[in-house]
C-alpha cells in the first residue's frame, strides 16, 4: 500500500479521516456517504464494520502512530471512534487544528480517572470515588462507604468490561491481592432507579444542539435497549442540558459528547462522559432530521449542522447481542425474519463473529404513541416480538 507523504491540505484526498474501524466508524462513514463526503479509515483489519463501506483504508492498530501519521497524510479532519488514543503521541504528529475533537479537549476524558478529577473540578453530580493505588488512605476514608462497591479500571472499559463488583472487605482483599491498584478505581455503589444518557453536539462557534434525553434498559452492564424521549421532568432536563452545556464549553469541545447518568434518591449524577457518538444515540438515525453521525460529520468538515428534530413522537432502539455457538437459528435466518416486523430499521454491523454479548447490530422502531406510557406499553410489545427472533443473551 502507498501513502502521500505531502501534507499540504489542498492535496490530501480524503476531507475526513477515522481512527478505529467499529460500527460507529461504519455508521460516521454512512452518515458522511449521504453527504458526499469520501471517508478513510485506520482500522486492524479490512474485515472490520467501518472497512466495509470506506472510501479508503489504513490497515494498521488505532494506536499504532506509524498509521496515525498515514492518515494525517491523507486527511483534511481527523475523527475518533472512542477515546482509547494517545494524546501525546498525537500531538507530536500534527497540529490540534487537525482533530475533531482538539486533542486539548479531549485529553481530559480518555481515561475515567481524569474524567472523575474533571467532573469534581466543576462540581458535577457524580458518585464518590477514589484510585484504588492510594490503598493506605482507603481505610480512613473508607469508613463512611458500605459494601458494596464498584471497582473499575481507569482505562478501556465498555459494555461492562473492566467493571467489578465488590461486594464486602474479604473480596476487595482479594481484588487488591490478584489487580495492580495503578489500574483501578473504586466508586460507591448507587442504587439508582433509572439510567439516562444524553447525545448533543457543540459547533466550531459554540452552539450546542441535543438529541432528546433518552432511558437506557441494561442487562449484565450491556444496554439492551433505548427509548426515546425518557419520562422526565422539566427540571431533569433542564439540569441534564446545563451538565452538558457546562462541560462542553468549559472543554471548548467542538463535534458530538455523550453522557450517562443514573438517577435515583441521590438526583442524577453523571456515570461516564464519552467523547464521541455513542450507543444510546443510534435512534437518530431514522427517529431525527440529522443523527448524531451526520451532526459529527458535519461539525468536522465545516458544514453547518441541522438543528435537530424529532420526525416521530418516540423511538425505540434494540441492541441484537450476539448469542450462542448453538443457537438453533442462523444470523442469516434472524435477520430475515426481523425484517419482516413492521417497522423496523435494521442495521447490521457485518462483523466477522458471533460472540456471546458483542453488539452484532441493532433494530429501529418509530413510535407515533402520544404518551410515555403508550409508548411504554408498544415497546415492550416490540421488545417481545425481536426477542422471539433474536433474545438477550442475558435474559
Amino acid at each position: 500500500m502507498s501513502y502521500k507523504s505531502n501534507n499540504n491540505k489542498q492535496n490530501k484526498t480524503y476531507p475526513v479521516g477515522i481512527i478505529g474501524g467499529g460500527q460507529l466508524a461504519l455508521m460516521l462513514v454512512e452518515a458522511a456517504k449521504e453527504r458526499d463526503i469520501k471517508v478513510c479509515v485506520q482500522t486492524k483489519s479490512l474485515k472490520d464494520p467501518g472497512s466495509l463501506k470506506a472510501d479508503f483504508v489504513i490497515e494498521a492498530d488505532p494506536l499504532q502512530i506509524k498509521g496515525n501519521k498515514n492518515l494525517l497524510n491523507e486527511c483534511e479532519k481527523i475523527i475518533f471512534e472512542n477515546e482509547w488514543i494517545k494524546v501525546d503521541k498525537l500531538k507530536q504528529l500534527s497540529s490540534h487544528k487537525n482533530f475533531v475533537p482538539d486533542l486539548d479537549s479531549i485529553s481530559p476524558l480518555v481515561d475515567r480517572i481524569s474524567q472523575k478529577k474533571f467532573i469534581k473540578k466543576l462540581g458535577l453530580p457524580s458518585p464518590n470515588w477514589m484510585q484504588m493505588k492510594e490503598s493506605k488512605k482507603i481505610d480512613e476514608q473508607f469508613k463512611d462507604w458500605k459494601f458494596p462497591v464498584m471497582a473499575k479500571n481507569f482505562k478501556g472499559g465498555y459494555d461492562g468490561k473492566g467493571n467489578r463488583k465488590i461486594v464486602d472487605q474479604e473480596d476487595l482483599n482479594s481484588f487488591f491481592n490478584h489487580n495492580n491498584p495503578e489500574e483501578w478505581l473504586i466508586e460507591e455503589w448507587v442504587e439508582y432507579e433509572k439510567e439516562f444518557a444524553l447525545v448533543g453536539s457543540r459547533d466550531s462557534s459554540g452552539k450546542i444542539r441535543l438529541f432528546p434525553l433518552v432511558e437506557t434498559f441494561q442487562s449484565n452492564n450491556i444496554c439492551q435497549w433505548v427509548l426515546s424521549p425518557a419520562n422526565t421532568t422539566y427540571d431533569i432536563n433542564i439540569f441534564a442540558l446545563n451538565i452538558f452545556s457546562s462541560i462542553v464549553n468549559e472543554l471548548d469541545y467542538v463535534g458530538v459528547l455523550s453522557i450517562e447518568f443514573f438517577f435515583g434518591n441521590m438526583g442524577l449524577l453523571i456515570n461516564e462522559i464519552a467523547p464521541r457518538t455513542h450507543n444510546s444515540g443510534h435512534f437518530s438515525i431514522e427517529a431525527c432530521n440529522s443523527s448524531q453521525f451526520d451532526q459529527h460529520i458535519c461539525i468536522s468538515t465545516g458544514i453547518n449542522p441541522p438543528e435537530i428534530k424529532m420526525k416521530s413522537e418516540g423511538s425505540l432502539m434494540i441492541n441484537l447481542l450476539g448469542l450462542k455457538k448453538n443457537f438453533p437459528l442462523s444470523i442469516e435466518n434472524r435477520i430475515e425474519r426481523l425484517s419482516n416486523i413492521n417497522g423496523g430499521y435494521i442495521h447490521w454491523y457485518g462483523k466477522s463473529k458471533e460472540t456471546i454479548g458483542r453488539k452484532m447490530g441493532h433494530i429501529t422502531f418509530l413510535l407515533d404513541e402520544k404518551s410515555y406510557e403508550e409508548r411504554f406499553l408498544k415497546s415492550k410489545k416490540l421488545i417481545d416480538e425481536v426477542n422471539r427472533i433474536w433474545p438477550s443473551p442475558y435474559n
